[in-house]
Parts: structure tokens; C-alpha cells; sequence
């Protein structure tokens, strides 16, 4: 890849430069940025990481080899409307936009593109994301392995169907903010029971980060590792039977079930949105 295209300069696209930068992928210069009309977050990006940025649609998109939709998905259908007649078949079009399918994206450009959907989190930022990725049928196998190398700078990837991106967004997509707000509670409590918060705050994220680990590199269910820390009578089964008196496995289902559903609403809301605005060319 010669030239990287990213349309839309917020914490997604800068942890993408950011990452992309820090392996070596690409060079600064070789990475193409704009947003809608923040000139300044353009020059801050410029002066960080030595990117291209630019107004000028000619000189952004001349010679570009992959596109990145990373504007917020409510600018999307304005945002392709623009860009729209700079996308060729040529061109891989990368869209980070939660819930917008590779069809919608088609229809609001008007004409057949290789489309790939990702699906990051925001531990993006630092290279630590969970990232599915979806292909449509015009992706080549090459532009599915470039795809790939891109996003593995900012973390691990997976190919999924597209039909699964949906879940995956419940599932990894919010899921750093279901471990925060766990840690709330666990900071909270700390607090209560008498240790001071950056105590606690410590103890918590090491006990998070040797659970991961150890989720990792062990063979073992996680039903079976809890059942190796809970010993009959004791603590931990104090404590797990207060989370299971009040349901919190199963909310955390249901929590990742409606933020599934809430990905589907917003993406045919979005889908219909611009599908809409491709009909007025």
C-alpha cells in the first residue's frame, strides 16, 4: 500500500495513525487525513505523527490505494454524498461506522465497491482492540490480508460473516465499558470496606490483567478457573452467591443481547438513512 486515506479525525482514527505509525506498516506521509471542518485537530494530527491532511479532495484521493470511513455514523450519509465520485473500483473502503452494512455503503456511493466492515474498540488507542472484520464479495484475497495487517496493528483481528458484526459489537464493540463499569463497582466497594481508592484502584486492574492472562494462556473453561478460586465455605463463594442471588450473570446477557439489538435498530435506521440519500443523484 501506497497512500491510506482516513475521512474523519477522531479517537478511532487517530489510534488507527497511531498504531499504523508505531509498526512501521506505513509512514506518516504515506497516511491522508480530513475532517469535516476542524482544521485544528488536522494540524495536531500533522505535527504528532507526521501525517497528510487536507480540504482538497484531488490531492486527498489521487493515487489512494484504502479509504477509511471514521466520521461519527450521523455524518456518514452526508459524508459519503461528498466523497462519493472520488471512490473507484480500484479502492478498498474500510468503514468503521457501527451498524452501516457494505450495501448501504454501495448504495450511498451508487456503484460496486470492494467494502470491508470493522468492528475495533476503543482499547485501540493503545493497541490493545479486539477488532472483527467483514468482507463483501468484492474484496480480493489480497485486500483481505491487507486489511488485516492494518488492524493488527491496533490489536487482534477476526474474519467474521458480516450477519455477526451486530453481536460482536454487544459483545467486544461496548465491551470495555462493561469491564469499567464492573470496576466502578469493585472501586466503590473498596472504598466502603476501607481501602483507599488508588489502593484499590491497583489491586483491581492487576487482578484484571493476571485474570486475562490467565484466561489466555490456560487450556481450562472459565466456569472451571472460578471453580479452582472458589474453595467450599469460603470467600469467594460468599461472594459469588451474593451475584448470583442478584442475577448478575444473567444481566450481563441481557446487557450484551440489547446492546446486539441496539446495533441492529441503529444500523437499519442508518442503512435507510443512506439509502435515502443515494436516491437523490
Amino acid at each position: 500500500m501506497k497512500k491510506l486515506v482516513i475521512i474523519g479525525a477522531g479517537s478511532m482514527a487517530e489510534a488507527m495513525i497511531s498504531g499504523i505509525g508505531a509498526s512501521g506498516l506505513l509512514p506518516g506521509e504515506q497516511i491522508w487525513v480530513t475532517n469535516r471542518q476542524d482544521i485544528g485537530r488536522l494540524n495536531q494530527l500533522e505535527q504528532k505523527y507526521g501525517v497528510k491532511a487536507t480540504y482538497d479532495y484531488n490531492e486527498l484521493f489521487a493515487k489512494a490505494d484504502a479509504v477509511v470511513l471514521a466520521m461519527k455514523p450521523k455524518d456518514a450519509a452526508s459524508a459519503i454524498e461528498e466523497i462519493r465520485t472520488y471512490l473507484t473500483d480500484g479502492m478498498l473502503v474500510i468503514s468503521v461506522l457501527a451498524g452501516v452494512s457494505t450495501k448501504a455503503i454501495e448504495a450511498a456511493a451508487g456503484k460496486s465497491l470492494a467494502v470491508v466492515r470493522a468492528m475495533p474498540n476503543t482499547s485501540a488507542a493503545i493497541g490493545k482492540s479486539a477488532t472483527a472484520l467483514a468482507v463483501n464479495d468484492n474484496v480480493s484475497a489480497l485486500q483481505t490480508v491487507l486489511v488485516k495487517e492494518l488492524f493488527n496493528t491496533v490489536g487482534l483481528t477476526a474474519i467474521v460473516k458480516e450477519s455477526q458484526l451486530d453481536a460482536v459489537t454487544g459483545l467486544s464493540g461496548s465491551g470495555p465499558a462493561y469491564i469499567y463499569y464492573l470496576v466502578e463497582a469493585m472501586e466503590k466497594s473498596a472504598v466502603e470496606i476501607g481501602i483507599d481508592k488508588q489502593t484499590a484502584k491497583q489491586l483491581i486492574i492487576q487482578t484484571l490483567l493476571g485474570a486475562a492472562e490467565m484466561l489466555s494462556k490456560s487450556d481450562k473453561e472459565p466456569a472451571q478457573l472460578r471453580f479452582e478460586v472458589t474453595s467450599p465455605g469460603g470467600t469467594t463463594e460468599a461472594g459469588i452467591s451474593i451475584l448470583d442471588q442478584h442475577g448478575v450473570q444473567t444481566a450481563f446477557i441481557s446487557c450484551i443481547k440489547e446492546a446486539t439489538a441496539q446495533s441492529k435498530k441503529l444500523g437499519t435506521l442508518l442503512g435507510n438513512e443512506l439509502a435515502t440519500g443515494s436516491r437523490r443523484f
